[in-house]
């Protein structure tokens, strides 16, 4: 079913004032060309050769401007908010009057944490002119007949207004963005003077990391018009979903805490307090409530941002051991955008938050030209053909299927009171067990074996072949507690001594091996250090995680699915599930005393994502649980789209 129509934009300012043009002209911005309709020859803005666009472009000669695009009134002040736009463009193609499709990584870090590895700022000369663009994007595709665009989010760098992460502002300011460059909004000059983006074939795309990426998955599912396609890279599609788990907060205020982090460094300073309290008195962290707050800031199914709005095509990168913005938010999405119909295709690997610029450059970069081409340029390359999905399942060890998760069939496997883990509950013996919460407990305690009484660990006897674990475990629960606020977590973890890419550092460390990826002038290169897999030997790695807010005494039946993953279990490991409670340093602990929990075991069940199993070690259950069937691979059909810490960042 399509949502209903969204109702119109409102209305933006016309006017132009004096005073923004005085703000402007006094911090020393330069302006942008501004440009009148005009007739325009329509050739392609690429020469191909094997089959790409090549870089036939002086970067160091590209036309470099920056516009303020006029947004909504975000922050009710009275005016527009100005989005700071900062281009860069052939110009020997603005000079032939070939219009040029646009790469933009909208962003609200650029002149605070930065962005990429290496923590790159734009930097301007003594006249506000910009020297550094950063990251590759600009060098690589602006020779090859792109216009790059890092644009600066409401509220950030040197746009005015306030940042709301995640909601009206954030993603409509960036929305106006697109907008412009489809010749459907308002932008002015450093002196006040309008500027219409004549050099754009009104075609863009979005890129970017995190928070980036996570803009580029607002803004299409607003559904706006030019949008052609987005790269969310480890980016989040609800930000309920990345600040708790089922109502337990990661932490606390952590929407206004995000905002002051990302307003700092501004040109243009002003007090977005009220907004901030705003944002604090809604979040809803008391009860974890999923209330309007968080419907703003979901762009997978609410009535505004939703998956079925998307007119783009999506390519998602994320990593199966990101813990900042963990699994399950390209797992609903790409299912989400799957049951709208829309064009897709996604990367797996086996680090945390790291972009694949830095581990996977050899084959990300190609991969992404090749993507944009045909997305932005209309070159024809057979992409589409490819499979859809790639995965790396061990270190370096990558698997092409059609489709994720890979298999259609779950697993229920019963808890028993010997601690093992079946196909059918024990029988006799205890039907429940208890545990008592440790407010203290850190998770690499409670995943270690042997006993503890501060949590429930249930084990397979040892897999007699390799399987392949791909999805979300599901745990459907009863548990029994006298607080009047509890919590309950579960995770799931492959016993076993294995090489495994580690958790530490997010699973990458940056070498002194550096490669240059496109053109250079002396300000701004195409230069950047590579990175490598952490690898070594582990006794066990943990394929999932989730909690759940209990509220009120008594008997609770719950549901928590856990993040998912996609790796190899070996033969001879063992699957083990735990269940405890607070665990400090992953989620806020809401139950700080010492109760205890209860877990019936005939009322619990875990279901694993199509695994295959070895014989149960108890009699009476036969042979070998059938293998769940694999879906043919195939590839993509043709291609088409449906009509109707300290803070951590992400």
């Amino acid at each position: 079913m399509h949502a209903p129509p969204r109702a119109p934009r409102k209305p933006r300012s016309h006017t132009l004032l004096t005073a923004l043009a005085a703000l402007l002209v006094g911090a020393g911005l330069v302006a942008g060309s501004a440009g009148t309709a005009s007739a325009k020859p329509d050739p392609h803005p690429y020469v191909l050769s094997g089959g790409v666009s090549s870089p036939v472009y002086s970067y160091a000669d590209a036309i470099r401007e920056t516009v303020w695009v006029l947004a909504d009134d975000y922050d009710g002040d009275g005016a527009a908010d100005k989005v700071a736009v900062d281009i860069v463009r052939p110009s020997e193609l603005d000079d032939r009057g070939v219009d040029v499709p646009v790469i933009m990584d909208a962003s609200p870090y650029y002149t605070s944490i930065g962005r990429g590895n290496e923590s790159e700022r734009k930097s301007y000369d003594a006249e506000g002119n910009l020297e550094q663009f950063p990251l590759f994007y600009d060098n690589y595709f602006v020779p090859r007949g792109y216009a790059y665009i890092a644009a600066d989010v409401a509220g950030t760098a040197r746009s005015t207004g306030c940042v709301d992460t995640g909601g009206d502002s954030d993603i409509g300011s960036i929305q106006a963005v697109v907008e412009w460059l489809n010749g459907n909004a308002e932008a002015v000059d450093a002196d006040g003077q309008p500027v219409r983006a004549d050099w754009s074939t009104g075609k863009t795309a979005m890129i970017g990391k995190s928070y980036d990426g996570t803009l580029a998955n607002g803004v299409a599912a607003t559904g706006v018009e030019g949008l052609e396609t987005i790269v969310p890279i480890s980016a989040i599609s609800s930000w309920y979903d990345y600040t708790r788990s089922q109502g337990l907060p990661y932490s606390w205020d952590y929407s206004s805490g995000l905002a002051s982090r990302v307003m700092t460094d501004r040109t243009f300073p002003q007090d977005c307090s009220a907004i901030l309290d705003a944002m604090d008195a809604e979040d809803a962290d008391e009860t974890g409530e999923h209330n309007a707050f968080w419907d703003e800031r979901d762009y997978r199914e609410s009535a505004e941002r939703n998956a079925e709005n998307v007119e783009a095509s999506v390519f998602i990168y994320h990593g199966l051991q990101d813990t900042n913005v963990k699994t399950r938010h390209f797992s609903t999405w790409w299912k989400a955008l799957g049951e709208a119909g829309v064009t897709r295709k996604m990367w797996l690997s086996r680090v945390g938050h790291v972009d694949p610029f830095d581990v996977e450059r050899d084959t990300w970069v190609p991969t992404l030209h090749r993507w944009f081409d045909h997305e932005l340029m209309g070159i024809r390359n057979g992409i589409l053909a490819e499979p859809r999905v790639r995965v790396e399942t061990e270190p370096n060890e990558w698997v092409d299927s059609s489709r994720w998760p890979v298999r259609l069939t779950r697993t229920p496997l019963r808890p028993r009171a010997d601690g093992e883990l079946g196909l059918l509950p024990g029988w006799g013996g205890a039907t429940s067990q208890s545990w008592v919460n440790d407010p203290g407990q850190r998770e690499n305690t409670a995943v270690v074996e042997g006993d503890s009484e501060n949590r429930l660990l249930y084990a397979t006897s040892p897999l007699l072949r390799e399987a392949r674990l791909s999805g979300s475990m599901v745990a459907k629960i009863r548990v029994s507690t006298q607080v009047p606020t509890g919590q309950v977590g579960v995770m799931l973890v492959d016993y076993g001594e294995d090489e495994r890419v580690l958790t530490s550092g997010d699973g990458a460390r940056t070498t002194d091996v550096e490669t240059c990826v496109g053109q250079s002038t002396a300000s701004d290169d195409a230069c950047y250090f590579t990175m490598e897999r952490n690898i070594g030997t582990t006794p066990l790695q943990i394929l999932g995680r989730g909690w759940a807010r209990l509220d009120g005494a008594g008997t609770h039946d719950v549901t928590v699915t856990l993040d998912p993953d996609d790796a190899i279990v070996e033969k001879g490991h063992r699957l083990g599930v735990i269940v405890l409670g607070a665990v400090r340093g992953r989620v806020s602990t809401v139950d700080s005393t010492a109760s205890t929990y209860t877990l019936d075991l005939r009322r619990s069940r875990f279901d694993l994502p199509g695994l295959v199993l070895p014989r149960p070690t108890w009699p009476g259950l036969g042979d070998l649980l059938p293998e769940a069937a694999e879906v043919p691979e195939g590839t993509v059909p043709a291609e088409r789209r449906s009509l109707p810490p300290e803070l951590d960042t992400p």
